[in-house]
This record gives structure tokens, sequence and C-alpha cells, in this order.
């Protein structure tokens, strides 16, 4: 049976934001250019596998500015994460399961942990 925590609701919220962050930069990341600077592409066989890529356009400053903003309120919920009161209750192995479970709250509990 999974152990059940009491988390407010304010490191809840930055849980499920810090999620939602982190998906939209990623999906981010994939639909820019491999390189933030315009680059040539090129061709690279000489290691254990080859390794291509098209010219770069890079990326304008608004798409730069979208990626650090990102990254800035991923970094501010983290750090509100790790350091929330909360964790100052809890001690030991205890915590590293409870920080584990936050992490997973807002996924469905699969019905052997239900």
């Amino acid at each position: 049976m999974a152990e059940s925590y009491d988390f407010p609701s304010d490191l809840l919220d930055a849980q499920e934001e810090l999620h939602q962050v982190r998906a939209e930069l990623s999906a981010l990341l994939k639909r820019l250019p491999w390189s933030v600077e315009p680059l040539d592409g090129f061709s690279d066989d000489a290691g254990w596998r080859k390794v291509e890529r098209p010219a770069s356009p890079g990326w304008t400053d608004d798409e730069q500015a979208e990626v650090e903003k990102l990254r800035r309120r991923e970094r501010e919920l983290a750090v509100f994460i790790t350091t929330h009161r909360y964790w100052s209750e809890l001690s030991g192995p205890d915590s590293v399961k409870a920080r584990s479970r936050l992490k997973h709250v807002h996924e469905p509990r699969r019905e052997e942990e239900a």
C-alpha cells in the first residue's frame, strides 16, 4: 500500500505548475532549430555512429526570450518546492518517500497502490 502524505495546497500547486512548465519547455525545444546561433549543417561519420544536422537558422530573439522565461520559472518552482517549510516536518527516509510521492501525486494511481 502506498503511503499517503498531507501535502499543503501551495506545494501541490507548485509541483503541478512545475510539471506543466517542463512539458511546455520540452515541447518548445523540440520545435526549435538544433542550434541557438545560425550554423551550417554538417555530417560526421568518424565516430561510432553517423551524426547529421541540417543548417540551423538559429533562434529568434522571441524564441530565446521564451526559453529563458520558462527556464527561469522552472528554477523558481524547483527552489520553492525543495525549500518549502513542509520538508522540515519530515526526516530521514520518510522525506525521500514523500518527495518521490509529490513528484507523482497528479498521476493516476495504479490499482496495486490504491
